[in-house]
């Protein structure tokens, strides 16, 4: 008995050269889409892996790149052994751009996928045939970081059509080496909208807030706290309840801008003592 479920979809992997980034973005009409499609692992590969998904090609088909296979000896290996193949719908990609895709006859319509340079498309149950090539193009046009062109490859594919039968959920999976949580792992980027009426919009507003809070401290937004930014910091701090003074003294005032970081997520942002990120004050004045 075939207990899978349609997951019925567009998604993009890709790979950007440059930073080494492996990435996979996705939207469907299928509630947590993020939970089941997206895999990838650094300096090896990413899969995608939807339509009466088999969740089993993502670990198992970064495990074969892993051992020297490129995506479409990986894809077949993978569809070999599956009797429900015509069924399945994958795009596979590897950490030197090389990318692979396939449709099963057995996808509902419309179903396909496009390979370019350093990515993967693919989706069933569209609308039309331009989701999909309107998704790559983005990719190949947009000039931003690896996120926001999988980013810029799903609302295009959006608005040329998407999913015949609505949306639900998206995610956005990007993996670098030491790229996580305090260079622990390589989870750089992990957001997912699991039911929302415009998941692609809310995805987009989630990336935002996930760069705001762990991304790079740019060194042209390296301020120093001193004349109208230390003022602007002091106003700042009593507005956010940190302080009640006007003018504390050097060691409450560092104390009070410490335990603001801290508490509202921004230690991956923290510099050194009597410096501030410019982002991180922006969003101390206007939040």
């Amino acid at each position: 008995m075939n207990t899978t479920k349609t997951i019925a979809t567009f998604s993009i992997v890709g790979f950007d050269p440059e930073t080494g980034e492996l990435g996979v973005g996705v939207q469907s009409k299928f509630i947590a889409v993020g939970s089941v499609v997206p895999w990838a692992k650094a300096g090896v590969g990413a899969v995608a892996t939807q339509a009466f998904g088999n969740p089993s090609y993502g670990p198992d088909g970064l495990q074969l790149l892993e051992e020297g296979k490129s995506p479409e000896e990986a894809l077949q290996a993978l569809l070999a052994h599956d009797s429900d193949r015509e069924e399945r719908q994958v795009g596979i990609i590897d950490a030197k751009g090389n990318a692979a895709t396939f449709t099963g006859e057995n996808c509902y319509d419309w179903a396909g996928g496009v390979t370019g340079k350093n990515y993967a498309v693919q989706g069933n149950i569209l609308v039309n045939e331009e989701t999909v090539t309107a998704m790559g193009r983005a990719f190949e046009e947009n000039k931003g970081s690896l996120a926001e062109r999988l980013l810029a490859a799903l609302d295009a594919a959006q608005t040329a059509g998407g999913d015949s039968r609505g949306k639900q959920s998206a995610a956005l999976y990007v993996v670098k080496e030491q790229g996580g949580y305090g260079g622990f792992n390589d989870r750089y980027i992990d957001l997912r909208v699991d039911d929302h009426p415009e998941p692609i919009d809310e995805l987009a507003r989630l990336y935002k807030l996930q760069q705001l809070y762990f991304g790079e401290t740019k060194k042209e937004n390296i301020l120093s706290i001193e004349g109208d930014t230390k003022t602007e910091v002091i106003e700042a701090l009593n507005k956010w309840g940190y302080l009640s003074e006007s003018n504390p003294e050097n060691d409450a005032f560092h104390k009070a801008l410490t335990q603001f970081l801290h508490t509202e997520n921004f230690e991956e942002r923290e510099l050194e003592k009597g410096k501030i990120d410019k982002e991180v004050l922006e969003f101390m004045k206007n939040k």
